[in-house]
């Protein structure tokens, strides 16, 4: 795999070349060819499904129809016949496809520079297509999401894009991917920028918007301008109205919180079992079908339900009609995609979010009717409003939500009430809960987005990179008199004591020698270093990370900690400071800014061009020299002898499987003093133009 990428990228580099000199046109025919690809690519993947369909029910229609014609016991153990094939498949082959796979691809931008494995394209379809085609509780939303971000990222490292760049064709694959499925390309568009880049201030709109167009043409041609639901006509009777569309509003807020914890809870607790990862989809599956025996509506993706909510049908089940029977749907489906994905299945949320806030509205809808007969809608118009509020609290995306059901109904009428509950929705459920239904899973992980950047950036530092050696070290028996002469005229405000061993005692600040010396004069010289240090003074290890070491600064009160050689040796080696945690921030968030700044001169710095960024200052990325290869960063003084920084490295690393490449991962390195290179590497320099041809030779 790596060689046909190589040799495809080598027969494409001239033309590329001459297309990348104006990125404007480059960005745009490479939307149009994603466009085209992600809407092939939900087209497909909605194909089959329905050929999963057929498999497991014998039946491409919804599974609802031919629910009854099939025994209980055949019932249960479908979906967790699927379960097993899905098992296997998330767990042997690709385990980033496990779940809506919205929030892999979210974490690929903030954290990855977009890149995503080509499998996925094609494991994210089956696991998806079997876990829904069998029965599962799951949208087909979050997998086409996966799989078109997944067709923009492949296509982006195929073109050797850079790293801003390749963020973009990712989005463009998601856009795609979103407007091919509800034939709604402004939605596409912004959910792209609102719930993947996560910063609606993104400079590279066009080509996002471009490739949501053209995948709504491609898949109009095959599938009709239809509307994903058979949406009803919608009236506001009275303005006294939007009250009630208020209570949906505040209703579908603390619905969707509700969703969010028993959805995170199940996941929590099937990691929790004792038993190989593989069986667990099948062991969802299996409860799922037992819950389907009862309330038959939870099984696949679910739009029969919503559509049969959105035309004022008469629902029965267990028992029950009319809103009790929409609360308990609601119930059951909420539980059942908790069980589905909870469980490892593959599936979006995106659906099952549309189906309780149909089942939400309605019910409110027919209790209002009841009460205020005169001057309220028919209960599918709250069925649609409730679809958008739901979605907006439960993603945190209100104008995704309110943009898709207004493509959807083409009724100008429907946005101040869809407005007002979208943003109630939201604004309750993230005063709730600050996560999403998608940031939940990758706060678990330790990643906390914001512009659709990792604010955990210090997760990625380690103590020893910002280690401090000459520090104020005294022994246990040194007199408080002459630790005072050290901290007033010294340089550093803290002084670590250790004992004969040189293994950590405490550390002693002024103002601890003060309160000493501040009750007699006679105590400096009967006073010692072990009497005043505090013991409680937390020490870290080399290995530690920053993020921890802040935490232990808030928690101390101390600007600056010792460094201990491990968890078992106390042995002090050096200091860290809170003024070096906050410099490495600082400098991690310059580079990452610097790096999506200067992408469009990255792109045209490869292959040895020598790009010009400001008067006097040049960039190039350029292979590491040979004379490299095995040194440290810091031993080569690249900035004193050579008049060059280094501001970005790339590695790749071949991905092997018996005995074949089967790919290769292209790793960014933000360099630090301690960085070894290695034959391969690639460099991005800056420096004046002869420094760097000199660099060349």
């Amino acid at each position: 795999m790596k060689a046909r990428y190589y040799e495809l990228s080598k027969r494409m580099e001239g033309p590329l070349r001459t297309l990348r000199e104006n990125e404007h046109i480059f960005l745009v025919v490479s939307a149009i060819l994603l466009g085209v690809l992600a809407a092939y690519g939900a087209i497909g993947f909605r194909f089959l499904i329905l050929k999963a369909q057929e498999l497991f029910w014998e039946s491409s229609a919804e599974v609802i129809p031919v629910f009854g014609s099939y025994p209980s016991l055949a019932v249960v153990l479908i979906p967790a016949f699927g379960g097993l094939i899905v098992g296997l498949v998330v767990h042997k082959l690709s385990p980033e496809v496990k779940g809506s796979g919205i929030p892999e691809v979210m974490e690929a931008v903030a954290k990855k520079g977009g890149a995503i494995r080509l499998r996925v394209v094609f494991t994210k379809a089956v696991a998806a297509a079997v876990t829904i085609g069998s029965g599962g509780s799951a949208g087909r939303e979050g997998p086409i999401v996966h799989i078109g971000s997944a067709i923009g990222s492949v296509l982006g490292q195929a073109l050797q894009v850079s790293v801003k760049n390749l963020r973009t064709f990712v989005a463009c694959g998601t856009a795609a991917a979103i407007a091919a499925t509800f034939n709604a390309p402004i939605a596409g568009a912004l959910f792209a920028i609102e719930v993947v880049l996560g910063d609606m201030r993104v400079a590279s709109m066009s080509p996002i918007v471009i490739a949501s167009v053209v995948a709504t043409v491609v898949s109009r041609h095959y599938l009709g301008d239809f509307p994903a639901f058979e949406v009803p006509s919608f009236t506001l009777v009275s303005y006294r109205e939007l009250l009630l569309y208020a209570a949906v509003g505040i209703l579908s807020g603390l619905l969707s919180v509700l969703f969010i914890r028993v959805m995170y809870f199940s996941s929590s607790r099937f990691e929790q079992l004792a038993m190989p990862a593989w069986v667990k989809p099948a062991i969802g599956g299996l409860v799922v079908g037992c819950i389907a025996l009862v309330f038959p509506n939870v099984l696949g993706v679910g739009y029969e339900t919503i559509n049969v909510a959105l035309n004022d049908e008469p629902i029965h089940v267990a028992g029950l009609s009319g809103w009790g029977a929409l609360l308990a749907i609601l119930l059951a489906k909420m539980a059942a995609t908790s069980l589905t994905l909870g469980a490892g299945g593959s599936g979006g949320v995106f659906a099952p979010s549309l189906f309780i806030g149909a089942a939400l509205g309605a019910a409110f809808g027919e209790v209002v009717n009841l009460l205020f007969p005169a001057w309220t809608a028919p209960a599918s118009a709250y069925a649609l409003v409730g679809m958008g509020a739901v979605v907006s609290a439960a993603t945190h995306a209100p104008i995704t939500a309110i943009l898709i059901i207004f493509e959807l109904t083409n009724n100008y009428k429907i946005i101040p009430p869809l407005m007002l509950a979208c943003v109630i929705g939201v604004l309750l459920s993230s005063y709730i809960k600050s996560d999403s239904i998608y940031t939940e899973k990758l706060s678990r992980r330790g990643i906390k987005l914001s512009k659709g950047r990792d604010l955990n950036l210090l997760k990625s530092i380690e103590v020893r990179t910002i280690v401090e050696t000459n520090i104020q070290k005294v022994t246990s028996t040194t007199p408080v008199n002459v630790l005072f002469q050290l901290l007033t005229g010294g340089q550093r405000p803290t002084a670590i004591v250790v004992d004969n061993e040189q293994h950590y005692v405490g550390t002693v600040e002024l103002q601890d020698v003060r309160e000493v010396l501040h009750e007699s004069e006679e105590l400096a010289f009967v006073v010692v270093a072990a009497d005043v240090a505090d013991r409680t003074t937390p020490s870290v290890t080399p290995s530690e990370r920053l993020d921890h070491v802040m935490q232990l600064f808030g928690a101390a009160h101390r600007d600056e900690l010792p460094v201990c050689a491990s968890a078992d040796d106390k042995t002090v080696v050096g200091a860290v400071t809170r003024k070096a945690v906050i410099n490495a921030y600082n400098a991690k968030v310059f580079a990452e800014d610097m790096t999506d700044g200067l992408s469009s001169q990255v792109s045209l710095a490869k292959s040895g061009n020598i790009v010009e960024m400001i008067p006097g200052i040049h960039i190039s990325e350029i292979e590491a020299p040979s004379r490299w290869v095995g040194h440290k960063l810091k031993h080569l003084n690249l900035r004193r002898d050579a008049g060059i920084d280094v501001l970005l490295i790339q590695r790749s690393s071949a991905i092997e499987k018996d005995h074949h490449v089967e790919s290769s991962l292209v790793e960014e390195i933000h360099p630090d003093a301690d960085f070894i290179f290695v034959h391969g590497d690639r460099v991005l320099v800056m420096g004046n133009r002869d420094a760097i041809s000199n660099l060349m030779k």
